[in-house]
């Protein structure tokens, strides 16, 4: 028998439900969400227990990381159905506080610009930070409010955002914050598709199309030993080969986003669009370049222009 997770909305209820474990020195852990919760949710919680003794999972579709043109209004809210997975995993706090909570008096873009925000610094101006400007402002901004009232001891992030998760990471080390940062493995559908819930948007046609995200970045893993070119070509030939998308973006990096190793671990991320659903993606990838072969080259490949204009 499962024990639902006691809900709070408030601030003040939210200190009210944790004031025992912090009293109690019980090590609280953390996982952020905007709710539409699935199984890569549920492996957060499940880390996140593995952290602590008290989890608590907030469930906030935050709109200050959405333009004015995003999918503010037709974000799936299912707060009885997340409540439920909450307590099959044995979350002990579940905040999910109304807008005016999180932002005093209301939300406005021109009201944030008056107040005090994160300003998330040059690594939010690449990825997905060119195609959605000021989204991460928004991100980091939410989280650090969050962190601020839960006062977790550790939280949990998955990587499937890992421009997030790097961002999470800097402004907590930054701004000195205390709280203990876990990045946790991508959870896939049988097909390799990443776990989203923005999958819920997509029609038949467009979910089969979806999975060549996961085939290319398994297609540039496969010829990483070759050098960067060789995987970024062998990525791209996969996208190319699907009409269904519009590429935002391939890159290919080092694990801090950076310019990619001739030799070492890096990453390979995607951003692309199926009708008005943009879904991301990335893995590790290990990086060699053979003796004689050039490892110069642009990293990063961008546009529908140069890729799958449907």
């Amino acid at each position: 028998m499962t024990t639902s997770p006691a809900l709070a909305n408030t601030r003040e209820e939210l200190n009210g439900l944790l004031a025992s474990a912090r009293r109690d020195g019980r090590r609280v852990g953390f996982v952020p969400t905007m709710g539409a919760l699935h199984e890569g949710h549920a492996s957060l919680m499940r880390e996140a227990a593995r952290h602590a003794d008290v989890v608590v999972v907030s469930i906030f579709v935050n709109p200050m990381q959405f333009a004015p043109t995003e999918d503010l209004d037709r974000y799936p809210r299912t707060l009885p159905d997340d409540l439920e997975l909450c307590a099959t995993e044995g979350v002990a706090v579940v905040f999910a506080p109304a807008v005016a909570e999180m932002y005093a008096g209301g939300f406005s873009h021109e009201s944030v610009r008056d107040g005090v925000t994160v300003h998330p610094g040059r690594l939010a101006t690449i990825l997905d930070g060119a195609s959605r400007p000021g989204h991460f402002d928004g991100v980091l901004t939410v989280v650090a409010k969050l962190f601020g009232l839960v006062r977790p001891d550790v939280a949990v992030f998955g990587q499937k955002d890992y421009q997030q998760l790097a961002l999470i990471r800097a402004m907590v080390r930054d701004l000195c914050l205390p709280v203990e940062i876990v990045g946790a493995e991508t959870v896939r559908e049988a097909d390799g598709l990443a776990m989203s819930s923005r999958n819920r948007y997509l029609d038949p046609a467009q979910r089969a199309a979806a999975t060549v995200l996961n085939r290319a970045l398994r297609a540039a893993q496969e010829r990483a030993a070759y050098g960067v070119p060789a995987a970024r070509w062998a990525a791209m030939s996969v996208l190319k080969a699907e009409p269904e998308i519009e590429l935002d973006y391939l890159a290919l990096t080092g694990v801090d986003l950076g310019e990619p190793p001739e030799h070492g671990e890096g990453r390979i991320l995607v951003a692309a669009r199926l009708g008005s659903t943009r879904l991301i993606d990335n893995m590790r990838i290990h990086l060699t370049t053979p003796a004689g072969t050039p490892s110069g080259g642009s990293t990063t490949e961008e546009g529908s222009s140069r890729c799958c204009a449907r």
